[in-house]
């Protein structure tokens, strides 16, 4: 029974009956009385829940979902295997954990916001005599074990250093000497998501409404990049420091519970955080990093989004003058729910922002040494949008597959061609952008240039550090789009 409803359950990611609601409700109310004992089947689930929560269908469809999914914890039986939940794509789900090792800044942000469910995974951790120069300065007397015994227990000792309410983790941030040194003891640290309510399953930003699914969801073919780019600007707000510091502590706990770390939201500018609501439910929070984290050359950016209030993926921009490297991920769950628009409407909103014409794709985000952007046809996502290869023998490589697309009614490319194409980056250049300018670019040529450079790269070096010094990302950004020379110097000094 339990198969057939789950089996009904995820047909309607496709469905979309305008007439379905009263079906899909009913099934929802069955499921909510079915139990799932099988752990793979209770990850199938719980992902078929979460898309429809983000794609309702109803309103009422949302709150059975979110009802079951709030109390998913207490759907797992005593004795669940609890280790396929920790698997990258579906870890967070209540009522599981995860293990992973974490820098300082997010262990720390960690240990405040959950202090009763993260603490040092002992029991896991493998290489501890890397304690051993770090706990020897905040304990001395261990300098009486560790160097000379083996197998020392550093729990037992930092555990009789702290009162009972503290966590061992609590009392080694409280301590330790910044984050070289607490990065240098590698700790795992495990999360339990048992109540949590930053688990996947109940982590939603607040909605005055839902955007209701009626009709199938818009599919590639429905998006034109270049009307989305020429469209009216979005409505912008900037969020005060209280609003913007919740929106990033749950943009961080989102990533973290995924085992990713962006560089922004591990140093995120709560001064500079916006919002963005760009229609059918999606709310974009788009900010930049302080100064002290700014990089050398390149203007840095973050972005998550959210569907209906439930995390959907996050973006990371880098960019000098107007081109802009772009790497977008939408969360496993989502993958069919309307990714080239949302794609389409992100990079509208970072030529609103920041001024970007020429959008850059990385070969990793189309699948060099990516199994899973292969997999997922990721080049052909990027080319349909508009966008072309850089390399001239992927470009050649490409014109003969779009020929065998055209001639053969269901071709589709081979993993090993998928991985053909990857080797090179891929650009799409709105007006603003001569084509081709950027083609052979490689930030890391011109970074190398200035890192070898004379008299010359020193003097530009130093006016684009100032730029940086005075103001936000952005205003940099416009400041190099508006200094023809300085672009054009850039762009030969960074050309392979």
């Amino acid at each position: 029974m339990s198969c057939e409803l789950l089996e009904r359950l995820e047909s309607w990611k496709t469905r979309f009956d305008p007439g379905g609601a009263p079906d899909m409700e009913g099934l929802l109310t069955a499921i909510a009385r079915e139990p799932f004992s099988d752990a793979q089947d209770l990850i199938r689930l719980h992902e078929a829940l979460l898309f429809l929560r983000a794609y309702p269908l109803s309103e009422k469809v949302a709150r059975l979902a979110d009802g079951i999914l709030f109390a998913f914890g207490s759907r797992l039986p005593a004795g669940t295997d609890l280790d396929p939940f920790e698997e990258p794509g579906v870890s967070g789900i209540a009522g599981t954990s995860l293990t992973a090792v974490f820098t300082y800044e997010v262990a720390q942000r960690l240990a405040a916001l959950h202090p009763h469910n993260v603490e040092i995974a002992w029991d896991r951790y493998d290489e501890q005599n890397r304690l051993g120069p770090v706990v020897g300065k905040l304990l001395p007397m261990l300098n009486e074990d560790w160097p000379v015994e083996a197998h020392v227990p550093f729990g037992q000792w930092i555990a009789a250093a702290h009162p009972r309410r503290q966590s061992d983790l609590q009392w080694l941030l409280e301590r330790v000497a910044g984050a070289d040194a607490y990065d240098s003891i590698q700790a795992p640290l495990t999360w339990r998501m048992a109540s949590s309510r930053d688990s996947r399953s109940r982590l939603r930003l607040p909605v005055r409404s839902l955007y209701l699914h009626r009709e199938p969801l818009l599919r590639r073919s429905d998006v034109s990049l270049q009307v989305e780019l020429a469209a009216a600007p979005l409505p912008l707000r900037r969020l005060a420091r209280a609003e913007a510091r919740r929106i990033l502590n749950a943009i961080m706990a989102t990533s973290a519970m995924r085992y990713r770390e962006l560089y922004g939201f591990s140093h995120p500018d709560e001064a500079g955080v916006y919002h963005a609501a760009v229609g059918r439910g999606v709310d974009i929070y788009f900010f930049g990093v302080p100064g002290a984290w700014r990089l050398p050359l390149r203007a840095y950016h973050a972005a998550m989004f959210f569907k209906n209030g439930v995390p959907a993926g996050y973006v990371e921009v880098l960019s000098l003058c107007e081109r802009a490297e772009v790497g977008f991920n939408l969360y496993y769950t989502f993958r069919e729910g309307e990714s080239a628009w949302l794609y389409a409407r992100l990079l509208r909103l970072f030529r609103q922002l920041l001024g970007v014409t020429c959008f850059s794709v990385d070969p990793y985000q189309i699948g060099d040494e990516n199994a899973e952007a292969v997999e997922s046809g990721a080049f052909w996502f990027y080319r349909k949008l508009g966008f072309r290869p850089t390399d001239p023998e992927v470009a050649r490589l490409v014109v003969r597959e779009e020929s065998r697309i055209r001639k053969t009614p269901g071709y589709r490319s081979s993993k090993r061609t998928l991985e053909k194409l990857a080797k090179g980056y891929m650009v799409y250049e709105a007006p603003g952008t001569e084509t081709g300018d950027w083609d052979q670019f490689r930030i890391r040529t011109l970074a190398q240039r200035f890192e070898h450079g004379g008299r010359e790269e020193r003097r530009v070096a130093e006016e684009m550090a100032q730029v940086k010094r005075r103001g936000a990302e952005s205003r940099y950004l416009r400041w190099m789009q508006g200094d023809k020379k300085l672009r054009a110097t850039l762009v030969r000094w960074g050309t392979a």
